[in-house]
C-alpha cells in the first residue's frame, strides 16, 4: 500500500461505528427504534424525534448524486495531481446525505440524480473511506 497523502477522517467517539462498518466495507448508519429514521452524521439523538433508542444498521448502499463541486484550484498539497476533482452529496435511498467522493466517471459526466452505488477505498491499513460509483440505471 502507497502512503496516502490526502487529509484521513478523525474519529469521535460517536462515529467509531461507522468507520469500523466501512472497514468491514459495510455502509452502517444509525437508526432510530421510535420513528425508523437513519441519519447522518452520527449524533446521540435521533434528529427527527429526539429519540435515544436507536441502533447502527447496514444500508443498502445505493443512492443519487444530490449535489457536487468540481474543484480546479489546489487547496490541500495531497489533491494536486487529481485537479480538476469533485466532492460530491450522495442522497442515500434511506434518506441521509453523505458527503464523498464518485469515482469510475469522468467530472465532466457528473450530474444530479446520477444512480449511485458504495465503493470502499482501503486507503491506509486503518482507515477505509466510501466511496460512490456510477450504478446502471433500471429500465
Amino acid at each position: 500500500m502507497t502512503e496516502y497523502a490526502k487529509p484521513l477522517p478523525v474519529p469521535g467517539p460517536e462515529s467509531v461505528p461507522f468507520w469500523e462498518a466501512c472497514r468491514r466495507h459495510e455502509l452502517s448508519l444509525q437508526r432510530c427504534a421510535a420513528c425508523g429514521s437513519f441519519w447522518f452524521p452520527p449524533g446521540a439523538l435521533c434528529p427527527t424525534c429526539l429519540s435515544e433508542s436507536w441502533s447502527w444498521e447496514q444500508t443498502s448502499g445505493r443512492g443519487t448524486v444530490y449535489s457536487f463541486v468540481v474543484f480546479h484550484r489546489l487547496y490541500h498539497p495531497g489533491f494536486a495531481d487529481d485537479l480538476p476533482y469533485a466532492v460530491a452529496v450522495v442522497e442515500l435511498e434511506e434518506g441521509p446525505r453523505l458527503p464523498t467522493s464518485i469515482v469510475g466517471v469522468d467530472d465532466t459526466e457528473l450530474r444530479c440524480d446520477m444512480p449511485v452505488e458504495v465503493v470502499f477505498d482501503d486507503v491506509t491499513e486503518t482507515v477505509t473511506l466510501p466511496r460512490f460509483r456510477p450504478r446502471a440505471e433500471k429500465r
